[in-house]
């Protein structure tokens, strides 16, 4: 027997309600576990990349974060450095390619820290999350229309943030609690130098 067959849906047929610039609404009927049938509505996203980039390590860890207004909440959010990816690019390249043109940093070595689904009630999207150091700065060069702050914010200042309520960006709140407990943990990244990896 298929391993969580009581709780999958399988999919009967459906049709795309909007297809956007990186994005699709769709409306599937599906069939639940207990043989009745329901309808899904949900959006297909290509997934994207976000980088927690250090600029120092141990217990005075700072950050790159970027600043940046998020049209759907009408909010100013402070964030890690993320972007999505593009038709056949891999996660690194996303990865290196959005922290410069947000930031300007570029990183002599990377880490993969973990994928999230941050929205898997209604949304397709993965987000894998990369680490960053070994710094260098340089000129930023968001995309056209893209409007970013890039700002630099120690640990203790990001959880002071977050205890009050005022670091609502999932992803960013997630870098913060894998920092926190690989400090706590002694947690030994799987650092490789970034030319060794983009010829992966």
């Amino acid at each position: 027997m298929e391993p969580d067959a009581h709780l999958i849906e399988r999919r009967l047929g459906g049709r795309t309600l909007l297809s956007g610039g990186f994005l699709e609404v769709h409306k599937d009927d599906v069939r639940l576990p207990d043989g009745t049938t329901a309808t899904r509505e949900y959006i297909r996203h290509g997934g994207a990349v976000a980088v927690i980039a250090l600029l120092d390590e141990g217990p005075d860890t700072r950050l790159v974060m970027v600043r940046q207004y998020r049209y759907p909440t009408g909010k100013v959010l402070l964030e890690i450095p993320a972007g999505k990816l593009d038709p056949g690019e891999t996660q690194l390249a996303c990865a290196m390619r959005e922290l410069r043109e947000e930031t300007g940093y570029s990183a002599a070595e990377w880490a993969f820290c973990t994928e999230i689904h941050n929205a898997a009630a209604y949304s397709s999207e993965s987000i894998w999350i990369w680490l960053a150091r070994g710094l260098v700065p340089g000129p930023a060069r968001p995309d056209r229309g893209e409007f970013v702050e890039t700002v630099n914010c120690s640990l203790a200042e990001l959880e002071a943030l977050e205890a009050r309520g005022e670091l609502p960006d999932v992803k960013t709140q997630v870098a913060l609690f894998r920092l926190l407990r690989a400090q706590a943990t002694d947690h030994a990244w799987p650092w490789r130098p970034a030319g060794e990896l983009a010829a992966l």
